[in-house]
């Protein structure tokens, strides 16, 4: 595999993960279902995955980068696999609205082990990290560089958003308003 095709598949990769967090803030204000503490931590194991292909983008490809993959996958798919455990006995309930009969948490596992079986996959491929002779940032690739600050931007908003739903202090579990916006309601 050339490094070139592996940046290639690294921002489509990034371009999964964004579409996953899309969909998830998509739910989030389209149908009000606040991410509870749990949803976070997930979306936080999306963005760290969205780190490593990113390195890998700006910097080219690298085992170090792939690891900060396979470790983020495995923290999101452990926080994943823990909400499905609270919500898999009957009359527990579940959490937000399910997608094509699905939870959010359940698809986030199934993510998650994807992300693993990938990045797993791509280490395989030696000749990726061959150095390249394009220094330009992305190495030139318009896609990559899309990814890139789509991540970026969806990084952003995920902090924003977790701030103005939590405030500064601890999510509340189940949330059930804004905590920021309310407290400046509450002021005026």
């Amino acid at each position: 595999m050339t490094p070139e095709l592996s940046r290639t598949l690294n921002a489509v990769g990034m371009l999964a993960v964004c579409l996953v967090l899309a969909l998830a803030y998509g739910y989030q204000i389209a149908l009000y279902e606040l991410p509870c503490p749990l949803c976070l931590l997930q979306r936080v194991g999306f963005v760290a995955v969205g780190v490593g292909l990113g390195l890998n983008l700006l910097y080219g490809s690298r085992p170090q980068h792939y690891a900060i993959m396979l470790l983020a996958a495995l923290f999101g798919g452990s926080v994943a696999i823990r909400q499905i455990l609270l919500h898999i006995v009957p009359g527990t309930g579940h959490y937000g609205s399910p997608v094509l009969g699905l939870h959010y948490y359940t698809w986030a596992a199934i993510c998650f082990f994807l992300i693993l079986v990938g990045t797993a996959v791509m280490l395989m491929f030696e000749r990726q990290y061959a150095s390249e002779p394009n220094t330009e940032r992305f190495g030139g690739n318009k896609l990559a560089r899309f990814a890139f600050f789509t991540m970026l931007g969806l990084a952003v908003l995920n902090a924003a958003s977790t701030l103005i739903e939590c405030g500064p202090t601890v999510c509340a579990d189940p949330p059930t308003s804004y905590k920021l916006i309310d407290e400046l309601d509450s002021n005026n």
